[in-house]
Order: C-alpha cells, then sequence, then structure tokens
C-alpha cells in the first residue's frame, strides 16, 4: 500500500505500509503529539477505507511515531471556528472512522508506546486489540477543559467495568499501562524494547488463522453483545452454522483430524 498524499505538512501525516499481510497505519505527527486533526481523520478514513476491500490484507496494526501515542482531537484546530455545525462535522467525522474500525473485516491493534489522551485513549478503546509498552499512559482528559468526552465514553464503556470508566471520565485522571490492562483497556503491557515483537506475535497469531472465520467472527462478536442472551444464541449458532458450511472450516478440521497445517482459502 503506497504512502498517503501530503495533506499540510512536507511529511506525510499518515505512514502506510503493508508486509505479509499486516497493514500498518502511523500516525505521523509527532510534534503535535499525533492529535486528529481534520487532515488526520481523511487520511485514516480513507486508508481504512482501502483496506476494508483488501483481501490481502488480514490484520491491522495502528501505530504512531513520537513519544505520544494521540493526544486526541486538535484543540487549536478546534477552537478556531465557533461555528457549531462545523464542530458537529468534526466529531462525525470522527465517529464514523471510529465505526469505521469496528466494521472492518480484519482485526485491528493498537500499538501504544506513549501517552494516549481523549480521543487518541478512545482510539485505543476501539481497536479490537491493543498492546500497550509499561511506559503508556491513558486518560480522557477533556473534563480538565470543561469538556465531557462524550464520544470517546462510547468505546470506553463497551470495554471497561463502568465506575472505572465513569471515574476516567469525570476525573481526567491518568493511569498507568498495568491500570489499563486491569480494567480491560489493553490487552498486553510490554517493555517498549518489546512492544514491536509483542504486537507482531500477537499479528502473526491472527495470520495463520482462517481469514473467513476471523471476518465472520469479528462481526458476529460485535453484533450478540447488544443482543439478549436468547437472540444472541440464536444469531451465534447461525453464524456457527453459516462458518460450519465453509471450506475453511472443512479444511481445518480435516487437517486436525490428519495432523497436518490446514491451508486456508479463505471461502
Amino acid at each position: 500500500m503506497a504512502t498517503t498524499a501530503r495533506m499540510l505538512t512536507e511529511e506525510p501525516i499518515l505512514l502506510t505500509g503493508t508486509n505479509a499481510g499486516i497493514a500498518t497505519l502511523t500516525l505521523n505527527r509527532p510534534r503535535q503529539y499525533n492529535a486528529l486533526s481534520e487532515d488526520m481523520l481523511v487520511a485514516l478514513q480513507s486508508a481504512l477505507n482501502d483496506i476494508a476491500g483488501d483481501k490481502t490484507v488480514r490484520v491491522v496494526i495502528i501505530a504512531a511515531n513520537g513519544k505520544a501515542f494521540c493526544a486526541g482531537h486538535d484543540l487549536k484546530e478546534m477552537r478556531s471556528s465557533e461555528d457549531r455545525a462545523y464542530h458537529q462535522a468534526l466529531f462525525d467525522r470522527c465517529g464514523t472512522m471510529m465505526k469505521t474500525i469496528n466494521q472492518l473485516p480484519q482485526p485491528v491493534i493498537a500499538r501504544v508506546q506513549g501517552i494516549a489522551t481523549a480521543a487518541g485513549c478512545q482510539l485505543v478503546a476501539q481497536c479490537d486489540l491493543a498492546v500497550a509498552a509499561d511506559s503508556a499512559r491513558f486518560a480522557v482528559s477533556g473534563i480538565n477543559v470543561g469538556l465531557f468526552c462524550s464520544t470517546p465514553a462510547v468505546p470506553l464503556s463497551r470495554n471497561m467495568h463502568r465506575k472505572q470508566a465513569m471515574q476516567m471520565l469525570l476525573t481526567g485522571d491518568f493511569i498507568d499501562a498495568q491500570t489499563a490492562k486491569q480494567f480491560g483497556l489493553v490487552n498486553e503491557v510490554t517493555s517498549p524494547e518489546e512492544l514491536d515483537e509483542a504486537v507482531m506475535s500477537l499479528a502473526q497469531k491472527i495470520t495463520g488463522k482462517s481469514p473467513l472465520a476471523v471476518g465472520l467472527g469479528k462481526k458476529m462478536f460485535y453484533r450478540q453483545a447488544n443482543m439478549d442472551l436468547s437472540a444472541a444464541y440464536q444469531f451465534a449458532g447461525e453464524r456457527m452454522t453459516c462458518n460450519m458450511d465453509s471450506d475453511d472450516a472443512r479444511e481445518g478440521i480435516d487437517a486436525f483430524i490428519e495432523k497436518r497445517k490446514p491451508v486456508w482459502t479463505g471461502r
């Protein structure tokens, strides 16, 4: 995948690349703490749209350059206009990008090397999986400037216990990486030196599975989460039946019985 077009600066604000079925999107505004400017949101949306239709991509990693993972929205840009319609369009654009992560057939892993605040913390929560360096810190700090982080509250309340999410939202306090793991915000915590290895190991485990099963499973997981128990079981049973009728499931079971490595076709 080619590097995205330049936006406002000489350097691309989003770097993209694919290797062995793993696409990496790297936020590249280190001096602005990788804030989600309008142009960054547009670049992310474009890259995610391309990935959604690319069957060669099996896993997506969202990473960042510099000391910060993402400091949230660009506050200077937000204050450049008093127009309510402008702010609504900005938050709608961000919400659409976050929903695209959820709707991608490929799992998305956040690689968190530094602070993730406000919409940056939202981005971590919205990813399917997250691996953080032990030096990373997390906060939804809008409350400190008189702005309750309502949009970050959406994925936080779906990933963490509500009281823990509410405490973060009401206080704006930072939590460290180990606390983020305890709260359910990240999956793994490692040293900064081992972060890349841990992220890649997780990604490669997923690329070794059936792409059909992974894509079907991700969609099923999020859809059933909002159903009552009976509806969830009915829907899950239908999905398992559909999965069982696939070539990949037949191949996987035969390979298990025959004690050999399966060959996935994605069908």
